[in-house]
């Protein structure tokens, strides 16, 4: 019978395990003579970026001499005018990755706890290893979190907690109901960040609008992540976001790299987000092509998780 004990992996570089993206395409083709490949790997668009950020891109081309604004100031307020915050309740990274890794730097001493699930995104173990903190991982829940477990794991060393929701791999989502229960039960020393790549393909009543907590200043320990890797497909940009209070923020301004996010991140971000049209393309797309596979996975008996996102976790067999 499994534990429903907390695991704790090594602490500090000998915790890392290097993050493997999906393989590259084009490594696929040289190692395969291929020269026709279409990679499901790591949940990229397949429409590709939107015609209006290639064309930003191409104007900005002549502009590559030029340092970028460290403070991303521009793109900064156009996102928290899509949102309705203050453009200094907006952190810009080098993907949502970035953020990650700057919350962590920022607000981790050795021996603090990070908590999050089983089978979620890698990268928060690598970057709390970093800054030598202790990994606690609670188990899922029907292929979930376990906003109960997680809760009752959380100790007077609890610094960070990251929920992906939905989260990668499983694709499944907390709800509403059960975050509400859950900040409820989260002393204020302890920084909640609620991972949503994904939360564009998400089409349930049941999903939390964990804005509401930041912009009413109800709790402000939570963080708010998007990226402009799925959805708005340009993964290859690496552009993400984080929004919380702006005293939450502050540490991370301070312990940024001094360019943080490049140019023409910058420009491409600030075109996606004229593109609405592209973006419900996207989703509608996605939508139709998830399912049309549980279809056709009812349809060969194969078991897999109801998924809230651009992927499906599939059991095929051993």
């Amino acid at each position: 019978m499994p534990s429903t004990s907390p695991i704790r992996q090594e602490r500090g570089l000998a915790a890392i395990r290097p993050y493997v993206p999906g393989k590259p395409i084009e490594e696929v083709q040289r190692e395969y003579g291929l020269t026709d490949v279409i990679k499901l790997a790591s949940n990229e668009n397949p429409l590709g970026p939107s015609p209006k950020v290639l064309a930003a891109l191409q104007a900005a081309l002549p502009e590559l001499h030029l340092y970028p604004d460290a403070q991303a100031y521009t793109l900064s307020r156009a996102i928290a005018a899509r949102h309705g915050v203050a453009a200094d309740m907006v952190r810009i990274g080098n993907g949502a990755d970035g953020v990650i890794r700057e919350l962590c730097v920022s607000y981790l001493e050795d021996d603090d706890e990070v908590l999050t699930s089983m089978s979620s995104f890698p990268v928060y173990d690598i970057s709390a290893a970093v800054m030598r903190a202790r990994i606690v991982k609670t188990p899922l829940k029907n292929l979930g979190f376990d906003l109960q477990a997680m809760a009752a794991a959380i100790t007077g060393r609890t610094r960070l907690i990251f929920i992906c929701n939905p989260n990668n791999p499983t694709g499944t989502i907390v709800t509403a109901d059960e975050v509400a229960w859950f900040m409820a039960q989260v002393p204020e020393h302890v920084i909640v960040v609620f991972d949503e790549a994904y939360y564009e393909f998400v089409d349930s009543a049941d999903y939390p609008d964990t804005l509401t907590y930041v912009k009413s200043g109800t709790y402000p320990n939570v963080v708010v992540l998007r990226t402009f890797s799925k959805a708005y497909g340009i993964a290859g940009i690496r552009l993400g976001y984080g929004i919380a209070r702006p005293e939450l923020l502050a540490p991370l301004r301070a312990a940024s790299e001094s360019f943080p996010v490049n140019r023409l991140a910058q420009v491409a971000g600030l075109a996606a987000l004229e593109d609405d049209e592209f973006v419900t393309r996207t989703v509608a797309m996605n939508a139709a092509g998830r399912a049309y596979l549980c279809r056709e996975f009812d349809r060969l008996g194969l078991r897999y998780a109801p998924s809230h996102t651009n992927f499906i976790l599939v059991h095929i067999g051993p």
